[in-house]
């Protein structure tokens, strides 16, 4: 897993999430609560398909849409699906062909607090090192 991730906030802009994916050049971003709770997830694709909806009342693609200043909570996936610091790579790899994702966010069991986050690449990552 990657320990610690980027993550945005409820509050924050779809604008600031858009820049910070492409800042990280990262696919997925937990949502967190004030508490650092996992609330959601946001990904590259609810973020292309928000945006691309908003542009198509525009003339021009590089106009900026009031949608961009909504908060991320708004179009953010709220059924998070998470693992715990005790599952193995096993489980996670089983989620994800499970559930069709491709990011979970490593959660504290007793709090629900934001510890990690596993993506496709951290597994290739694992099976390469260990092939």
């Amino acid at each position: 897993m990657t320990p610690n991730p980027e993550r945005v906030r409820t509050t924050d802009t779809v604008s600031d999430a858009v820049n910070k994916l492409f800042e990280l050049d990262v696919r997925h971003l937990p949502v967190v609560n004030t508490s650092e709770e996992v609330v959601g997830m946001l990904s590259d694709r609810d973020l292309r398909s928000h945006i691309l909806n908003g542009r198509m009342q525009y003339e021009a693609p590089d106009e900026v849409s009031e949608e961009d200043n909504v908060a991320v909570s708004t179009i953010m996936q709220g059924d998070v699906i998470s693992l715990g610091t005790d599952a193995s790579i096993n489980d996670a790899i089983e989620l994800m062909i499970e559930q069709k994702i491709g990011a979970i966010p490593v959660v504290n069991p007793l709090d629900g607090t934001l510890v990690g986050i596993v993506s496709y690449i951290d597994v290739l990552r694992f099976a390469a090192e260990e092939l």
